[in-house]
């Protein structure tokens, strides 16, 4: 691949990990995507071999990023009908706040519903909090996922 096409890779995998962070867009998805068109049109065993450390990594990336903040989630007692209130809230709040509405939209669902739930504010935030860290576990889950599949591009093309 010729050098500008290096550099578009390389901004379209930058702005997957951004839309990581900022919620914006499929992230991890989008870096994936980068390196499957480098590979595409590499077409060299090396591609494959990072293609299918990518994908393997996505897999991981996307199946960690439920698995271990549901599972603590049910450890700490928090139900899942306030999990998918706040996740419902969270796709209102991206339309009407542009960048942090995504979040602000599932703190509001969360709190609402456990304050519903259990008549207090001392009660519902404590379960509030162990949503929104659960949430920011799985924004660092998947953002190791795309940093190391952006680390093992970076690497195929410096050292190939």
């Amino acid at each position: 691949m010729d050098t500008p096409g290096l550099i578009a890779v390389g901004l379209a995998i930058a702005v997957g990990l951004v839309g990581i962070v900022v919620a914006a867009l499929p992230g991890l998805i989008l870096v994936w995507g980068a390196v499957l068109v480098w590979s595409l049109v590499e077409k060299t065993t090396l591609g494959w071999v990072v293609l299918t450390v990518a994908t393997a990594l996505l897999i991981f990336g996307q199946i960690g990023k439920y698995m271990v903040p549901g599972r603590r989630l049910r450890e700490a007692g928090v139900p899942r009908r306030s999990l998918v209130i706040g996740g419902l809230l969270s796709i209102v709040g991206f339309f009407l706040i542009p960048v942090v509405g995504f979040i602000v939209g599932f703190v509001v669902g969360v709190y609402a519903s456990e304050r519903q739930r259990l008549g207090s504010h001392e009660q519902a935030w404590p379960s509030t909090r162990r949503a929104l860290s659960a949430a920011g576990l799985s924004i660092l889950i998947e953002l190791a996922a795309g940093l190391l599949i952006a680390g093992s591009w970076l690497a195929a093309v410096l050292f190939a």
